[in-house]
Formats: C-alpha cells, structure tokens, sequence
C-alpha cells in the first residue's frame, strides 16, 4: 500500500520519528551503561552474545547491520576491557568464535535488568496497550520488508 508521494512527503515525519527514537534509546541505554565503562553499541554485542547465543563476528555484522571493519574495531574494544575473547573455532580453523571472558559473564548476566531499565524510561508514557501496539506495528513493518533478524527472531508470533 503506497501511504506517500513526493507532494506529501514534506507532511511525513516517519523517517525522523524512527530515527529519534532510536537515538534516544541509545542516550539512554549509554546513560544506563556509563558505570559500566560500555557503550550501549557494546551493550548491544554483548546482550545480543548472551541471549542469542551469537558467537561470530559475521553473526553480530547482520545482528547490527554493521560491517566487518566496524565490528572489528568494536570488538577488539571489548576484547580490550576483557569482557569477550576471541578464539578459534574447532570445527573450522578460519572460522573466530567469540566467548564471554568471567568478566563479560558477570556483565551480560546484569545488561537484561539493565536494558529492562532503560526500556521502561524511553516507553514509560506509553499504556500498555500502546505499546503491544506499538511493537506490533514494527514487527509489521520489519516483516513486510523481508528483515531477516524480525524474520528469524520474531517472526510472524
């Protein structure tokens, strides 16, 4: 179902409503993980390593629609302040497996009350309702383009 043309885009605020929203999830989960020492970039590879059982970093690059070069680089910070470590995997030498150092366990066993925490403060105004709404409205959005982590995660529940 076509909703826009070019004559009534200037009326659409969707794009940027999405966006914003996004931006402020992320302030506030940065907020929430600042006495951490992480990012809520980093929250997000570790609660996506400890939820999904996500353990390659070509996992983690379709997870967060990031390439290869960014999480690198966002991986060696964690490997950094020793919250993950890289390993080799045993079925496929070429292949890097990604496990949770103690330290990273410890970590990722508190992000769910974390992120619990940080999602209450962004939809706190919300009722409910609104955001079974809400959510479902996403969901349906994210499926009708064919995203495949909605797909795999989700689903059509």
């Amino acid at each position: 179902m076509k909703h826009f043309t070019p004559e009534n885009l200037h009326n659409c605020h969707l794009g940027l409503l999405l966006g914003r929203a996004a931006l402020l999830k992320d302030r506030i989960i940065d907020t929430h993980m600042e006495p951490h020492g992480i990012t809520a970039a980093q929250f997000k590879v570790l609660i996506i390593m400890a939820q999904f059982g996500v353990d390659t970093p070509a996992q983690l690059c379709a997870h967060l629609s990031l390439d290869s070069g960014s999480m690198t680089r966002m991986l060696d910070r964690l490997e950094q302040k020793d919250l993950l470590a890289r390993k080799r995997s045993e079925q496929d030498r070429r292949q890097v497996q990604l496990v949770l150092t103690p330290e990273g366990q410890s970590l990722a066993d508190m992000l769910p009350h974390i992120g619990a925490q940080a999602l209450n403060q962004l939809a706190g105004a919300l009722e409910p309702g609104e955001l079974k709404t809400l959510e479902h409205i996403l969901k349906k959005i994210l499926i009708a383009a064919g995203d495949p982590i909605t797909l795999q995660r989700v689903g059509n529940s």
